[in-house]
């Protein structure tokens, strides 16, 4: 969905308050619960043993031990046998498909594209342990016919990279990945793929190799729409990935600060403190989650690090990490940063009651000014956290 306000973004309050203020404030609500709801597909396919499953939970956030109802089967033989969706934990409407191995009996590659049903995917992942095969390729120029976009994953890298180690006298990481990549696009390119993209990547370590080359390639060519919603939705692999999330996030604060001003504008006394101190909880939340800062995240993280999860929560410095976010701790956190929130929420309204005709537009740039210094508090607590926690679990 794009901005219903342009590339100008409502420039002032002043055009607002001349205007319908309830529908406009009914149109910011609308767009952001619709932010929220953007459903992204994305299909995870490849031949049979190729590490599918794997890798979707990874890019999950999940422990790969994880052998709950919530992950994808992993094993030596074809799991999967069916076209069956993994929704991100905290943002159900990002799913990963993790698809059967294509060139399996029950799957040949002439009918795949039409079994599992490829209209309803954004994007094709096709992942190969090995050099990509020619189901593979039959399924990309398929894909390719279709006008959707693949892109081709070397899964298991870091177990090839340990091999040429053990084979090469003078041994070259940089080098020998160079050329594992530059083979596999020679290869598709012989057989007619056109501009191939190849990321190697270890599922059991993705901020090594090429996983955040993948991640900014796929930011770049997805919808302009739906960039932030794959981008909130995945782990913390590289500072990259939080620096952009925290972008991300704080674009979409001067919609809830005009939302705090309109209702300063049209609401009663009291009323109005209550409605901008849930909204803060609410962001606030969303803000954690998408970090990766709540416990099911940081307990994965834990795992899969190999530290205890205390080791991860102890180098949080702000107390919005530690608990469930309430109303009381959003206020005496900022609080504690010297921001009194609620004083100056209580001062825009008593403002609007005493000079009903200046006190309105006065209230509503007061509480457009605090809402978006609160909100930006918040996520710049929270981010360092993100910052903090990366830097403990994977260095």
């Amino acid at each position: 969905m794009e901005d219903p306000f342009g590339k100008e973004h409502i420039n002032t309050f002043k055009e607002l308050l001349q205007t319908n203020v309830p529908a406009a404030t009914a149109k910011i609500k609308a767009y952001l619960e619709e932010q929220d709801k953007i459903p992204l597909n994305i299909a995870i396919t490849g031949e049979s043993g190729s590490g599918k499953s794997t890798f979707v939970n990874a890019f999950r956030g999940l422990d790969l031990k994880d052998q709950s109802d919530a992950a994808a089967p992993t094993g030596s033989v074809e799991t999967t046998m069916e076209v069956k969706p993994y929704p991100y934990p905290n943002f159900p409407n990002v799913t990963l498909w993790d698809l059967p191995g294509i060139g399996t009996t029950n799957f040949p590659a002439a009918k795949y594209l039409k079994h599992v049903g490829f209209e309803r995917f954004d994007f094709f992942i096709i992942i190969s342990a090995d050099r990509f095969t020619e189901n593979d390729v039959k399924l990309a120029l398929g894909i390719q016919k279709m006008k959707k976009k693949f892109y081709f994953v070397r899964s298991m890298i870091d177990e090839t990279m340990r091999a040429e180690e053990k084979t090469q006298s003078e041994f070259n990481a940089e080098k020998s990945l160079s050329i594992i990549k530059e083979n596999c696009i020679d290869g598709l390119l012989k057989l007619q793929i056109e501009s191939p993209q190849v990321f190697l990547v270890s599922s059991f370590d993705l901020h090594l190799y090429d996983f955040h080359l993948l991640t900014k390639t796929l930011e770049r060519e997805l919808p302009a729409h739906k960039r932030d919603t794959l981008l909130l939705a995945m782990p913390d692999v590289h500072f990259e990935i939080i620096r952009k999330k925290k972008e991300a996030l704080k674009a979409k604060i001067k919609y809830l600060a005009f939302l705090s001003a309109l209702t300063a504008a049209i609401t009663v006394p009291v009323f109005s403190v209550e409605v901008d101190v849930a909204m803060l909880v609410k962001a606030t939340d969303k803000y954690k989650k998408s970090f990766g800062l709540d416990n099911m995240s940081i307990e994965n993280l834990a795992l899969k690090s190999g530290l205890p999860f205390t080791d991860l929560r102890a180098v949080m410095t702000s107390n919005l990490s530690v608990v469930v976010i309430n109303k009381e701790l959003i206020v005496k956190q900022l609080e504690l940063s010297g921001f009194q929130v609620t004083s100056f929420l209580m001062a825009a309204e008593e403002v609007s009651r005493l000079i009903p005709l200046i006190g309105i537009p006065a209230a509503a740039a007061i509480s457009f000014t605090c809402t978006y210094k609160a909100l930006e508090d918040c996520l710049n607590m929270l981010a360092e956290d993100a910052q903090r926690v990366f830097k403990k679990a994977l260095g």
